[in-house]
């Protein structure tokens, strides 16, 4: 089948695997944050299933909780430093995409322009970018005092990405001639000087890269709040979703796919790919066992405290576990989306707030499947046929095991419904995602 016609699928790589229990169990190196070995295995594995990209999250810091819960927690505690990472993960593999954070609200464009336009050099035009506004607990390892709100994150973060698409933009395609006979190197009038000078970051330029061989990196957000809509409709052409429901899931692809040719974009430039937290195994009843013996390894107060991360919630310590978290709880600055959301998850599950806090941290996504390779399979057709999916984000609960249960088992059962590709039908990951290369200057606004 046609790259056109099969679900896109990213790997999601969080070292020891998605549930916040999963360095604890048996399958998962407990190691992996700063184990090369092991991301070039995973990484290796999911290359030789066609998937179209590895996607790595990132933090710049330690997020501050109780003791209790920092020192039985995994995530972000030790990590590689993503750029670094997939680098040396390019010159281990060939066609896969290579897709990770960098931070809009601490970083300088320059930085952010010049790392993606190497790695998309070194990996062969593999490069992905996921553009998020980070939480303010990272701004003191910056000398920042981060004063700024959400919707104020979000105009500054637009500002930074419009500024890298002009530097990208620094020199033609053609601008290097590396003439040896006449000794002229590059044609100086295809070279384009920046000059920003914009409310939240300054930056001349030009760029010291050539243009990458992508023209841009693939342009990746998850934001679901109604600035992240905004924001993914002028520039993403990838986004992440945490929706539940097929039917909300499918009105947000063609509320998004309406957004995106609002601002003069062809609707399939935006591809719509939820995060699918999944535990499997070859029944249902293996698949529920295997998500119990999770659930047992899992502290409360590290499940209490990912509730409150994911909600934007800062302190959920005085209301009752075991009744359910009220709507009125919402702070009255929440405009992330996050609370809503999980309190969707408990009165659709019927779910006190002990049970919604071990839910939140047994998946990093909203949309989560416990059950066979048939029943996951089935759940992925039913998203992607019925066009409330481009194709999915996928969330082992734990690395490797778990993963190598998905590639084994779900794999075959896509294949044999014709949902996923046999093999690699371009270099790029613009080839693997349908996206054109984009023509130098069509969206950084830069002339001739």
């Amino acid at each position: 089948m046609t790259a056109a016609r099969t679900m896109r699928l990213g790997l999601f790589i969080n070292p020891t695997g998605h549930h916040q229990a999963s360095w604890r169990h048996p399958d998962a190196d407990a190691d992996a944050g700063v184990n090369f070995g092991h991301y070039r295995r995973v990484a290796e594995l999911a290359e030789q299933h066609c998937f179209d990209m590895l996607f790595l999250a990132d933090n710049q810091g330690v997020r501050e909780t109780d003791p209790e819960t920092r020192r039985r927690v995994a995530q972000y505690i030790a990590n590689f430093e993503p750029f670094t990472l997939l680098s040396a993960l390019a010159a281990v593999t060939d066609r896969i995409g290579l897709t990770c954070t960098a931070s809009l609200s601490y970083n300088y464009p320059f930085q952010i322009a010049r790392k993606f336009a190497s790695l998309d050099f070194i990996s062969g035009g593999r490069s992905g970018w996921n553009m998020v506004t980070s939480e303010r607990s990272e701004a003191p390892n910056f000398g920042i005092d981060d004063r700024l709100d959400h919707d104020e994150r979000y105009r500054r973060g637009e500002e930074v990405v419009r500024a890298c698409l002009g530097l990208w933009d620094s020199w033609e395609d053609d601008a290097f001639l590396r003439d040896k006979a006449t000794g002229i190197f590059s044609d100086l009038d295809k070279l384009h000087a920046l000059d920003h000078a914009g409310e939240h970051v300054r930056v001349r330029g030009p760029l010291n890269v050539p243009r990458m061989p992508q023209g841009y990196p693939v342009l990746v957000q998850a934001g679901q709040s109604e600035a992240g809509r905004s924001f993914a409709a002028k520039y993403a052409e990838v986004m992440f979703t945490t929706l539940l429901l097929v039917d909300r899931a499918r009105e947000l692809r063609s509320e998004m796919r309406e957004r995106a040719s609002a601002h003069g974009r062809p609707p399939d430039e935006i591809k719509l790919m939820p995060g699918l937290a999944v535990v499997t195994g070859r029944t249902d009843a293996e698949a529920q066992e295997r998500f119990e013996e999770l659930q047992s390894l899992l502290h409360p107060a590290v499940a209490l405290s990912m509730l409150s991360a994911k909600m934007g919630y800062p302190d959920l310590d005085g209301y009752p576990l075991d009744r359910p978290l009220p709507r009125s709880a919402k702070p009255a600055d929440e405009r992330s989306g996050g609370f809503d959301r999980w309190i969707e998850i408990a009165e659709r599950e019927q779910l006190s707030l002990r049970q919604l806090a071990y839910r939140a941290a047994g998946s990093r996504a909203g949309l989560q499947i416990v059950g066979s390779y048939r029943r996951v399979a089935e759940l992925m057709e039913e998203w992607f046929v019925t066009g409330a999916a481009d194709g999915f984000n996928i969330q082992p609960a734990y690395f490797p095991g778990m993963f190598e249960e998905f590639v084994g088992g779900v794999m075959p059962e896509l294949r044999s419904r014709g949902l996923v590709r046999e093999r690699y039908e371009g270099r790029t990951l613009r080839d693997h995602l349908g996206l054109p290369r984009p023509q130098w200057g069509s969206r950084s606004g830069t002339r001739r």
